[in-house]
C-alpha cells in the first residue's frame, strides 16, 4: 500500500473514530457493539475475532477499556502514531465538554446561582453507580470465592475509605485469586518476547511525577500524578474509578463539594466517549479557585493522567497478548481483580446513599431510577435529562 493511500486510510479511520465518540453513549459493552458494527462490519479495519481479542487484552490491563480498545485497534493498524492520536480524538469530545460544564458550574457559584436544579441527577448518578456494581457483580461473580472477595472489600472499602485502599484491595484480589490457576485449563504455551521500554517509561513519568509534585507542591503537577496513578491501577472501567475518585477528592482531599462530584457523575451518563471523562471534571473542578485557566489546566492535566497509563500497557502488553493469555495465572486473576472492583463500587454507592435514605425527595429518585434501569430499556442520558428538565421546573 502506497504512502498516500495509507495516509487516506489512516484520516478515513480517524474520521470513524471521532464520529464514535460523538455518538458512543452507555459504556464499555455499548461502546464495542458501536465499534464492531462502525470499524469491522462497515469498514473492515480488523475481523470481529481480532476487535473481541483486542478488547479481552483491554479487560486484563488497568485503565479505562473502551479507550485502550481503540488506541489498541489504531497500535494495529498503523503503529504508535496512529495510537496515540486515537487516544486524543477519541477522549477529546469528552474533555471539552466535561471542561466547558465544569466552567458553568463555576460560573453559577461564583455568581451564587443556586445548583438546585440538578436536585435530581445526584441521586440517578448514585443509582447509576449502584446498578452499575450490580451489573458487573452479575457477569463475573461466579463462585464462593469470588462472593467472599466481595463482601471483603466492599466493607474495607466502606470503612476506610482512603484512596490507598483501592489498590491494595485489587491487588490482594487478584493475588488470592490466580492461587487457583490449576484450577483452569493448561494450554500450550511459547517463547514471550518483551520489550520493557514502555514498563520503563511508564515508570519513569510516575516516579517523576510524584518526585516533581513533592518537591514544587504545585497543583497541576500533583493532579497529573494523582490521576496517573489512579489510571495505573484502575480495573474495571468508569465504575471503578468513580469511587476512587470520589475518596480521593471528595472525602480525603475536599477538592470539590459532595454536590459537585454528584453532579460530575451525571454528566458522565449523558456525555459520549470514555466513562473516563469523570476525571476530566474532577481536574478541572480541583483548580475552580484558579478561574476558567485553572478550570481548563486541571481538566487536561487530569485527561493525561488518566489515560496515559493504559496507552503505555497496552504499547508494552500487545505485541505479547496472544502467548500471554496461556498463562493459567494470568487467567485465573481476572475473577478476584472483578470481584473486588464490584465491591468498591457497591461500596462508593452505598456511601454516597447513606444521607439520602432520610430525605424523602433522594430517597424516591433513587428507588425510581433504580426502577426504571431494572425494568425498562430508557437509555441512561434520557434518564439524566429527563431528571435536568424535572429540576427545573420544581427550581
Amino acid at each position: 500500500m502506497s504512502n498516500p493511500v495509507r495516509r487516506f486510510r489512516y484520516l478515513i479511520y480517524l474520521l470513524d473514530i471521532l464520529l464514535l465518540s460523538f455518538t458512543a453513549f452507555g459504556g464499555p459493552q455499548v461502546h464495542l457493539m458501536m465499534m464492531i458494527e462502525r470499524l469491522v462490519h462497515k469498514r473492515r479495519y480488523v475481523t470481529e475475532e481480532e476487535l473481541l481479542e483486542l478488547q479481552a487484552l483491554c479487560q486484563v490491563l488497568p485503565g479505562p477499556s473502551s479507550t485502550q480498545t481503540v488506541t489498541a485497534l489504531g497500535l494495529k493498524i498503523g503503529g504508535q502514531p496512529l495510537a496515540y492520536l486515537t487516544l486524543i480524538v477519541w477522549s477529546l469530545p469528552a474533555m471539552i465538554f466535561m471542561c466547558l460544564a465544569a466552567i458553568g458550574i463555576h460560573y453559577m457559584e461564583q455568581k451564587q446561582i443556586s445548583l438546585s436544579f440538578t436536585r435530581f441527577v445526584g441521586p440517578m448518578a448514585v443509582a447509576f453507580l449502584l446498578f452499575g456494581g450490580y451489573s458487573i457483580a452479575r457477569k463475573v461473580i461466579r463462585n464462593r470465592q469470588d462472593w467472599l472477595l466481595l463482601t471483603i472489600s466492599l466493607i474495607l472499602a466502606y470503612l476506610y475509605p482512603s484512596p490507598y485502599m483501592t489498590p491494595v484491595l485489587i491487588v490482594s484480589g487478584g493475588v488470592l485469586s490466580s492461587l487457583k490457576y490449576r484450577q483452569l485449563e493448561e494450554l500450550e504455551r511459547g517463547p514471550i518476547r518483551i520489550s520493557w521500554r514502555p514498563i520503563i517509561f511508564w515508570i519513569s513519568v510516575l516516579i517523576s511525577a510524584a518526585v516533581v509534585g513533592k518537591i514544587t507542591n504545585l497543583l497541576p503537577v500533583r493532579l497529573f500524578e494523582n490521576f496517573y496513578r489512579n489510571g495505573s491501577l484502575v480495573f474495571g472501567g468508569g465504575q471503578v474509578l468513580i469511587p476512587i475518585l470520589y475518596n480521593e477528592f471528595v472525602e480525603f482531599k475536599n477538592y470539590l463539594t459532595n454536590q459537585e462530584f454528584l453532579s460530575g457523575m451525571a454528566l458522565t451518563q449523558i456525555v459520549p466517549g470514555p466513562v473516563f471523562s469523570i476525571a476530566t471534571f474532577v481536574g478541572s473542578m480541583s483548580m475552580q479557585e484558579y478561574g476558567v485557566t485553572g478550570i481548563i489546566l486541571g481538566g487536561f492535566v487530569a485527561t493525561a493522567g488518566i489515560f496515559l497509563p493504559g496507552t503505555f500497557f497496552i504499547f508494552f502488553a500487545y505485541p505479547f497478548w496472544d502467548q500471554l493469555k496461556r498463562y493459567r495465572g494470568v487467567r485465573a486473576s481476572l475473577a478476584g481483580i472483578h470481584a473486588t472492583s464490584c465491591g468498591l463500587t457497591l461500596a462508593a454507592g452505598i456511601t454516597l446513599f447513606e444521607p439520602m435514605v432520610l430525605q424523602w425527595q433522594p430517597l424516591l429518585t433513587v428507588l425510581g431510577t433504580l426502577l426504571l434501569l431494572f425494568f425498562t430499556r430508557v437509555p441512561s442520558y434520557v434518564i439524566i435529562l429527563g431528571g435536568l428538565i424535572l429540576g427545573l421546573f420544581f427550581h
